[in-house]
């Protein structure tokens, strides 16, 4: 691996990209590339240049190959995805934990301005999130021997999302006896049981849910919110004061009876719940009003970050279609009375990335002029994949053979270290030489 991570280094192109990113262009271009190539070619940027990266792609199953392709490369610490269905009304009304719990992980490490990979379908940009200030709040690190303030803690695990119950049974919750406390982190495989001296932690250790046994001993443990949307007291006050002034006015543009009186009683619902310190089940809705959670993804990045976004063109079909959808289903919540009118419930695309601090690189496979772009470096890397050859050596050779006259590098990757090894032997026996590593596909790319 480390000779093919080598011979992709060195290539003009990629440096072409860096001393383009060094040099401050705002917008680069990188055409030809597909499979296994285009992964190498992010992992060499991301090693060379030593920033972050965020790669945005047009839907969660390209994401979560992407994500795949570049653990096999880089390893698992470094790539991070964020995962987000391709509906709001969808993400909302079947929520899966799994999800939002790997979402919870990707912003409790991006507060942490750890540098790595990450990949974002153009739905989770779209989203909007608490900002990077408010996440940073909720991060809790208890460490063995620390004196600490029960109450004021227990009370930032309520705003983080925690639900306080008699006994721990699923994660996102916590429970109190005596000097004890228990929490399931949504990011720990186990519950963590918190042992108290008065006011100092006397132990840390996380506990099997079903027999309580001890598994491990902690000196300390960090956690973050158990919700996407953690919540202040002021922020309760806030939101009731703007939706209460959003339904006045929507009562007075309405025009059907029914429908006024639909969303008098449901949006007056939720309402009242914020007026008592309760979450509305419909929250989600209201962030484009809400103090510090009307946020992008994007804000969790540093300056410095290079934005990738692959293959332009489809994530902004997807973004059309996105917005039409989701066009739709706002219309439907304004008819059943369940939204008031004027409200955003995601982000502005455009308006998004026109304002981005960061430096733009779109991935396309073929050349062509994209819509509201500017690229001021366009690179063309001309690669090619392989057709199988179903165990025919002898027709591998004679291919192999007509690319070295042509100047053509061919990169051999196998799928586990069981193939490499034979692949080794074989290609010995036939007197070929290449760089054998893992991968997924069989790939050749110009050397200039």
């Amino acid at each position: 691996m480390k000779g093919l991570k080598n011979f992709f280094h060195q290539q003009e192109d990629i440096l072409s990209i860096i001393a383009g990113i060094e040099g401050g262009l705002k917008e680069q271009l990188v055409t030809g590339l597909s499979g296994s190539a285009r992964t190498l070619f992010l992992s060499s940027i991301y090693e060379k240049t030593k920033k972050s990266v965020v790669i945005i792609t047009y839907n969660l199953l390209h994401a979560q190959k992407l994500f795949d392709d570049l653990t096999q490369i880089i390893g698992e610490e470094d790539v991070f995805l964020y995962p987000a269905n391709e509906l709001i009304s969808a993400e909302i009304s079947i929520a899966s934990p799994e999800l939002r719990a790997q979402r919870i992980e990707v912003l409790n490490r991006l507060s942490l301005q750890k540098r790595g990979i990450t990949i974002i379908p153009i739905a989770g940009i779209r989203r909007m999130v608490p900002s990077p200030a408010i996440w940073k709040e909720y991060q809790i690190t208890f460490k063995l021997g620390e004196e600490i303030d029960v109450e004021q803690h227990l009370q930032l695990l309520v705003e983080m999302g925690y639900v306080r119950t008699e006994m721990i049974t699923a994660p996102g919750e916590f429970s109190v006896r005596g000097g004890i406390i228990d929490i399931y982190p949504l990011t720990e495989p186990n519950p963590v049981r918190i042992e108290l001296f008065d006011t100092e932690i006397d132990s840390i250790r996380s506990f099997s849910l079903e027999n309580q046994r001890s598994i491990d001993k902690r000196k300390e443990l960090s956690i973050g919110p158990a919700t996407e949307m953690p919540f202040k007291e002021k922020h309760f006050e806030q939101l009731a004061q703007r939706l209460d002034a959003g339904l006045k006015a929507s009562l007075k543009v309405i025009k059907d009876e029914k429908a006024k009186a639909q969303a008098l009683q449901n949006v007056g619902y939720e309402l009242e719940q914020l007026r008592n310190k309760q979450k509305p089940e419909g929250l989600f809705k209201y962030l484009s009003i809400t103090e510090d959670h009307d946020s992008s993804l994007l804000d969790y990045f540093p300056k410095n970050t290079i934005l990738f976004i692959d293959e332009i063109s489809r994530v902004q079909e997807m973004n059309e279609s996105l917005e039409r959808e989701e066009a739709e289903w706002y219309t439907h919540l304004l008819a059943e009375g369940n939204i008031i009118q004027g409200i955003n419930v995601s982000h502005d695309i455009h308006e998004l990335f026109s304002g981005l601090r960061q430096p733009i690189v779109y991935l396309s496979l073929f050349l062509r002029h994209v819509p509201n772009t500017n690229p001021q470096n366009i690179i063309n890397i001309n690669c090619k994949q392989m057709q199988s050859f179903h165990g025919q050596m002898n027709v591998l050779k004679g291919e192999i053979d007509r690319w070295k006259k042509s100047h053509y590098s061919i990169l051999l990757l196998g799928s586990d270290e069981e193939r490499i090894k034979k692949l080794e032997r074989v290609l010995q026996d036939y007197e070929i030489e290449a760089d054998v590593t893992s991968g997924s596909d069989l790939i050749a790319g110009k050397v200039q």
